[in-house]
């Protein structure tokens, strides 16, 4: 699993989110956000900025080991 994959996973369940939830604030469908968490796609530029807003984290956290 990548680096954005484990960190999404850990940031939506730290900040006791569902799938579900994320997904409508970010205005995705929930399994394009399962497939982030997977690593099986990767998010858009905007949908990076848009996830790192919602958790008050920079791009590069969420990114870079």
């Amino acid at each position: 699993m990548d680096v954005l994959a484990k960190r999404l996973k850990t940031l939506r369940s730290e900040h006791g989110m569902t799938q579900d939830a994320l997904a409508k604030r970010l205005h995705i469908a929930r399994t394009t956000l399962a497939h982030y968490e997977t690593g099986a796609r990767e998010p858009r530029l905007k949908t990076l900025v848009d996830i790192s807003d919602v958790f008050d984290v920079s791009i590069d956290y969420l990114l870079k080991e």
